[in-house]
Formats: C-alpha cells, structure tokens, sequence
C-alpha cells in the first residue's frame, strides 16, 4: 500500500518556507519519537542546507517512545553535521523550554544582544509543533488539534526581546518514496485519514509489533505473548474477537477491531514503543528509482520495512 498526502496549502506553504529561511537562524524539526526518520520531511533538510542553516531535531513524544531505543537515534542524528537532537515531551512542564538552550548553542553568534535568536520551527502534522509552541509561550496562542494540518498559515511569536520563533504548517512532501515510511506515518495520525485505509495501516502495525513487541500485544489483546503462530490479520481478529467485535452475520467485524488498535498504539496503552530503530532502517533493502535503477536513494528516503 502506497501512502502519499499533500494537499494544496502545503505546496503554498513551501514557497513561503523558502523565503522565511533566509530570515532565520536555526530550524527546529519537530519528529515524532516513535518514528524519527519516518517522520523527517526531506524538504526540511533540502531548505535547510540549500540556506545554510543547523538544525535541532526534536524527538517529540519521547514519554511515548521506547526508552532504549530513543537514545540510539540522538546519538544517530547527533553523528550528524551541523545538527544537535534532544528528545521531550511538549505535555511535560520545563521540557519545551531545552529547546532554547540548544538552539542558542546551534547559534552562537545571536550572543551578542544586538539581534533576537531567530528559530523556524517545521514538521510533518500532527506532531506536535503547535503543543511546544505554546508550552514555550507559556499561554495557548497557536492553534491544536487531534487532526493533522490544523496550522496553515506562518506565524512569528516573540518569546522574548532575545528569541522569537515562527510556526509553519505541518509539511508533507510530494512522495513518500518507500511504502513502509507512509504506513508508520498514518499508523501514528500524521497524514489525512482520506489518504489510507485503516484496516491495511492496522495490519501493519500488527505486523509491526508482532515482531518488535509481542509481549505488549499479549498483555492488551492475550494474542501468543512469543508472536509465534499468528500475524497482522490475526491480531486484529484477535482484537474483534476479545471485544466481541462482531458483524451482523456473525463474522467479525475487522474494521471495527483496526480502528481499536491504532488508537490504542496512538494514545500510548499499549505502552511505549517504537515503530523503527536506526538499525532496521539500515538493514531495509533499496528502492529502485525511475530515474536511476542503479543507485539506492538516500535520506529519508533510503528504503526498506519496518522491522
């Protein structure tokens, strides 16, 4: 299944990202932790570097995300040049305010008192960038919501007469070029529901946690707590069945059971989990592109599963 969203605001949004980065000293990409390069927008990394600007990732959900496996994507991000990466929690008190401390360091030079630390905050939708903003203002100014694309427009808060930031639409980009990036995308609300169907995104993430957390799965739905035996159809069977899911004639009502287990991954009681590491992200094999079959792309782009 090929996942791809990225309606018309976006494409707009592009243009007025382009012009707002020459204006700004740092970017700051929020990421969702449970799938950090999943959800790394390879715009934000071509507008960046195309302007010269370092970059703090902010592996947002972290409270979400496996403990053992966050840290293995700082230190990954961290290898990297001109980028720092921190992770938190937008709901935590005092999380957001890292977010200055290690932009400040990314800009030394806005130490000098005579102009504000610029930062342009961007990210995929529905990751959180409207939650940091206004824990860092301290008030709810900038508008949230459970759906993705809830901001549209650019919009400069000052935080201080030495820091001021800017909001941008949550941005997509015009292909996700490997199937399993999409998936994780809409298994964690990150793309428009009209852009997926929600019984193959359930069975993928079935999959998914099949492989990386069976003992979860086991523990909510009592599927083989070794994950032998059974896969994603079967969990979510498994589902329909515990819960007496069940259509008119008796069969089980599958839909039903999909929609059950991607909120129950979204709202975190399945416990914290992450959807890929740093490692099974190299191990994924190369997608072929139509325009060079020889090289494996790279970036967010470099391909392969989720496991």
């Amino acid at each position: 299944m090929s996942i791809n969203w990225f309606p018309g605001h976006m494409a707009v949004a592009v243009e007025k990202i382009k012009k707002a980065m020459a204006d700004h000293d740092v970017v700051i990409e929020i990421l969702d932790a449970r799938c950090p390069m999943a959800s790394a927008n390879p715009l934000v990394e071509s507008l960046r570097t195309h302007r010269q600007r370092p970059c703090l990732k902010v592996l947002n959900k972290a409270d979400a995300a496996d403990p053992g496996v966050t840290p293995q994507w700082l230190a990954y991000f961290n290898a990297q040049k001109n980028v720092q990466a921190i992770a938190l929690s937008a709901k935590k008190p005092g999380d957001a305010a890292k977010i200055i401390t290690a932009a400040g360091k990314l800009a030394p030079h806005r130490n000098d008192n005579f102009k504000p630390l610029r930062m342009l905050v961007m990210g995929v939708p529905n990751v959180g960038k409207s939650t940091l903003i206004n824990a860092l203002l301290k008030q709810r100014k900038a508008k949230t919501g459970d759906e993705p694309a809830v901001t549209k427009a650019l919009t400069r808060y000052d935080l201080s007469p030495t820091v001021s930031l800017t909001d941008t639409p949550g941005l997509m980009w015009p292909k996700i070029d490997h199937p399993g990036d999409g998936l994780m995308l809409a298994a964690s609300h990150i793309v428009g529901i009209k852009a997926y169907i929600e019984s193959e995104v359930a069975t993928f993430l079935a999959e998914t946690l099949l492989a990386r957390y069976p003992k979860a799965l086991a523990a909510r739905y009592a599927t083989p707590a070794d994950g032998e035996g059974i896969d994603g159809t079967g969990v979510i069977e498994a589902i329909a069945a515990r819960r007496g899911f069940r259509l008119k004639g008796g069969g089980f009502d599958f839909d039903k059971a999909a929609t059950t287990l991607l909120n129950d991954y979204r709202s975190g009681t399945l416990g914290r989990v992450s959807l890929e590491t740093p490692d099974t992200r190299a191990r994924r094999p190369a997608v072929v592109s139509n325009t060079d079959a020889e090289a494996p792309e790279s970036g967010n782009a470099t391909p392969g599963t989720s496991r």
